[in-house]
């Protein structure tokens, strides 16, 4: 793999993927720095831990699909915005790679959300986070003229990825509510969380 100057580290696929390996080290030492200062300030060591991972497992786990979503295509700024808002028919064309891709970008986001935020946690908040998040890229791709397409079948991949991901990570959501009543009294956690 042979990367040229600024824009092969930040506008190709391969360079996204090599700075999100690189940096791997730099998210386990931000989730350890983080849970050090939390201890420091008098939470339990287990919600410090578990809010600290579930931080930047957010970020460490959406941001490089989310990028990889707005490199432009070839005709970017040429090409007008183009939007397809019949479902279902764009996921008739797409690849095996790219349903997964499409169902990988919130995963991260479904899974700790509800792991770090107690008042999020429950399937439709968290289905809402997704497709909010989501339809703000799509907005954005064609607002920006990337050459791709604003699909309504990304909308629909990216939060069920998400949905999935928090219905994975449901059986940690009691141990989370356990775990922040640790947490410094000016954030409570709601006391009807885990009838959603």
């Amino acid at each position: 793999m042979r990367i040229n100057g600024w824009h092969g580290w930040l506008g190709t696929f391969n360079g996204v993927v090599l700075i999100t390996v690189l940096a791997l080290p730099l998210a386990a030492l931000a989730v350890w720095a983080l849970a050090r200062r939390r201890r420091v300030t008098g939470v339990t060591a287990a919600w410090a831990w578990r809010a600290s991972l579930a931080e930047v497992g957010i970020v460490y786990g959406t941001v490089p699909w989310v990028w990889l979503t707005m490199l432009p295509g070839s005709g970017a700024g040429v090409v007008p915005g183009r939007v397809s808002l019949v479902p279902l028919r764009d996921l008739l064309t797409m690849s095996p790679p790219q349903v997964i891709g499409n169902l990988l970008i919130f995963a991260a986001l479904g899974f700790f959300t509800p792991l770090r935020f107690p008042a999020l946690a429950s399937v439709p908040r968290i289905l809402a986070l997704a497709a909010g998040c989501s339809i703000l890229i799509e907005a954005a791709q064609y607002v920006l003229r990337l050459d791709r397409v604003s699909s309504v079948d990304d909308v629909l991949l990216n939060t069920t990825g998400a949905v999935l991901s928090a219905v994975a990570s449901r059986p940690w959501w009691r141990a989370t509510f356990r775990a922040s009543s640790g947490q410094p009294r000016s954030a409570p956690v709601p006391s009807d969380i885990t009838r959603g």
